[in-house]
């Protein structure tokens, strides 16, 4: 199997030197130092004594790194690092194929290739041409990870850390830890005691990151009984395959993670849930690539929202509503109409709301909501289709009276997080584009970026 390093130009190679060396955050998990002579790994972060150039090697994955044979470090924890993807927009199939492989840790090689619509041999090729392992590897290095990371920062016992991570058993848990690590899973273990029965985590992200602009962004848009938003903290209700919980997002002044607690019913829903908070917070982004390519487009310098995000929603559906009832009105009228909606059709559980499933919306009249019979005509029809058809993109719902091109896109946007969405058609966008001269090209692929960024300089 071919090494690769991310050794690419000798500009690169002093970029990513200078970053360990003066421990960089900006670069925590878009490379991995390799040490030769003590056969560890770790993040750009670490505070442990620097080694010599000559003893180091770069690794744009901890999987490429763990693949050679290298363990990670105890002290920096690369399982902890926020995600990089390093072909996006690029190689769509790999991104794609690495999220659907963390996401969903307990799904086969075929079942991803199944959903990707390839063949396992073409999987493979591009594993090799572009991490240089194989899926399953990846699989199995990623999996060690997630539960090193639980096993670090948890009270779980090691068989649910093992459920949570996709292993079938603790005992196929301890085989491959040891034979990856060199340590077994009670090595990595504190004593622990569980104060608390919801789970707490720490979510890490690469900075600037900037929280005032999404919490004051997700507090205008708060569903009154399904989301709090705080001065410090973010918290909503949600639900995976019909199994319902909770999470609170907490930022923390000074550092570079998010701490998490969290209630889930179902520990094997651990993975998806957590990639689900790190996109609707936006952790993973290269900000200093997408602010570069911000300013390129033409934003002023003076005016550049330092640690801009894409704020997202739970999913596509809740994003679709919001977009629909959205339509034509203020924030603040969308917000109540989404309440209401929700606090009528919605599962209430303690003081907690549920936003409503397609079906509930689907069978209701709608007499409660003071909008026009077209809107709620729309919104019953939106809901019918996804009820048939939960899997289709957005792209499909043009079909459908009353929603429109802009629509699909902000679903796409806040439901997806897809980073190169271009509201062009936007009222405010427009008023933006005409008093700024700003080439919207030039930021691609990080237009939805750009969308935000115009917003607020509304």
């Amino acid at each position: 199997m071919t090494n690769q390093v991310l050794i690419k130009s000798p500009m690169q190679t002093s970029i990513y030197k200078q970053a360990r060396i003066t421990r960089d955050p900006r670069f925590d998990g878009v490379f991995f130092i390799a040490v030769k002579t003590t056969h560890i790994f770790c993040r750009s972060i670490c505070p442990a004594n620097l080694p010599h150039e000559k003893n180091v090697e770069y690794f744009q994955h901890a999987q490429q790194a763990m693949n050679q044979g290298y363990r990670p470090c105890l002290r920096c924890r690369p399982d902890s690092a926020p995600q990089s993807y390093a072909w996006k927009g690029v190689e769509t199939t790999v991104n794609r194929a690495m999220r659907l492989l963390r996401e969903h840790n307990d799904l086969t090689i075929k079942d991803i290739t199944l959903k990707l619509g390839i063949s396992d041999r073409y999987l493979r090729q591009l594993f090799a041409k572009y991490l240089g392992l194989s899926p399953k590897q990846y699989q199995v290095f990623n999996k060690v990870l997630f539960a090193k990371k639980l096993l670090h920062e948890t009270a779980m016992n090691i068989e649910n850390v093992a459920h949570a991570s996709g292993f079938a058993s603790s005992r196929r848990l301890q085989h491959n830890f040891k034979q990856i690590t060199g340590l077994t899973p009670l090595q990595i273990r504190k004593n622990k005691v569980n104060q608390n029965q919801n789970l707490i985590l720490k979510l890490h992200f690469r900075p600037p990151f900037n929280w005032h602009y999404i919490q004051n962004f997700l507090l205008k848009r708060a569903i009154d009984g399904l989301e709090t938003v705080t001065a410090d903290s973010y918290s909503r209700t949600f639900s995976i395959d019909g199994l319902k919980g909770w999470f609170t997002a907490n930022y923390q002044q000074g550092e570079n993670y998010l701490t998490l607690e969290i209630n889930l019913p179902k520990i094997e829903h651990l993975s998806i849930l957590l990639s689900n908070i790190e996109r609707i917070f936006d952790l993973n982004a290269d900000i200093l690539q997408i602010q570069q390519q911000l300013i390129k487009s033409g934003i002023p310098k003076d005016k550049l929202i330092d640690g801009i995000r894409l704020p997202g929603v739970w999913d596509t559906f809740e994003a679709g509503c919001r977009a629909i009832l959205g339509q034509q009105i203020s924030v603040k009228a969308a917000i109540s109409l989404l309440s209401l909606l929700t606090q009528t059709l919605g599962d209430k559980i303690a003081d907690r709301y549920y936003f409503p499933t397609p079906q509930a919306i689907s069978k209701s009249n709608l007499e409660f909501l003071k909008i026009p019979k077209s809107r709620k005509q729309c919104l019953q029809d939106f809901c019918e289709y996804y009820v048939t058809y939960p899997n289709h993109s957005p792209d499909a719902w043009i079909q459908i009276k009353g929603i429109g091109p802009w629509t699909i896109s902000y679903a796409k946007m806040r439901g997806m997080s897809e980073p190169n969405i271009w509201l062009e058609t936007d009222l405010i966008i427009k008023k933006q584009l005409d008093r700024y001269k700003i080439d919207s090209t030039l930021s691609s692929p990080w237009r939805s970026y750009l969308t935000f960024q115009l917003w607020s300089m509304a």
